[in-house]
């Protein structure tokens, strides 16, 4: 088998397990929002089977991470881009991360706090955003095998997604130190809400990478 042929089937695998990786943090996103909704209720069963599904989650990223390394690796000096990949790959290990923490950040907080705060719309809102700059990276995902041209407008449309986070973060920061008299749910709220504002951050990282990646398709 030629050496180039070695390459494109290499490229295809690690692609496709790149793809299963994204899926896996949109699956998480997704979680991250149901137990935001769940904390609001004051469902703490839910809450607990929304951390197992994130847990599971996120060793299974960790999982398709070394994988794609291995596959990488295996091919040595034949694939071009290597770097690229990889470079994405591990930038979604680093999201998954961060949803996690995120989570247990909300998770051990009081409902009632953010209700009382009124900053429960607020949060469910970010929260939101969340899912769909994971969203917009399983497009970007899709958008390497069948269409690389679209790659820019997706990556666009992520950094647009990125400023209105940031906007809100800051805003909701603010709200919070005003609002929030409790000092554990406080700290929590801010940690979530920060970690929030650093996985969409990721996220833009991995947008600049799916661009180079698509730019060498």
């Amino acid at each position: 088998m030629y050496s180039g042929e070695l390459e494109v089937q290499a490229k295809r695998k690690a692609l496709a397990i790149l793809q299963d990786e994204i899926s896996k943090i949109l699956s998480s996103s997704r979680d991250l929002s149901t137990l935001t909704s769940s904390l609001i209720k004051d469902d703490n069963n839910d809450i607990q089977a929304c951390l197992e599904r994130l847990r599971n989650n996120e060793e299974e990223v960790e999982n398709l991470r070394r994988k794609i390394t291995r596959e990488v690796s295996e091919l040595g000096g034949l694939m071009a881009n290597r770097e690229d990949i990889l470079r994405t790959a591990y930038l979604m290990d680093d999201v998954a991360g961060y949803i996690n923490g995120i989570a247990f950040r909300l998770a051990n907080m009081k409902g009632e706090t953010l209700k009382k705060a009124q900053c429960d719309v607020d949060l469910q809102e970010l929260v939101g955003m969340v899912v769909d700059a994971s969203f917009k990276l399983n497009e970007m995902g899709r958008a390497l095998s069948i269409n690389p041209a679209s790659m820019f407008e997706h990556a666009q449309e992520m950094q647009k997604l990125e400023h209105q986070v940031d906007a809100k973060y800051r805003a909701m920061i603010i709200k919070a130190l005003g609002e929030i008299t409790n000092n554990k749910d406080l700290l929590l709220f801010k940690d979530a809400v920060e970690g929030i504002e650093g996985m969409v951050d990721k996220c833009q990282e991995a947008s600049d990478s799916f661009t180079i990646l698509a730019l060498g398709m």
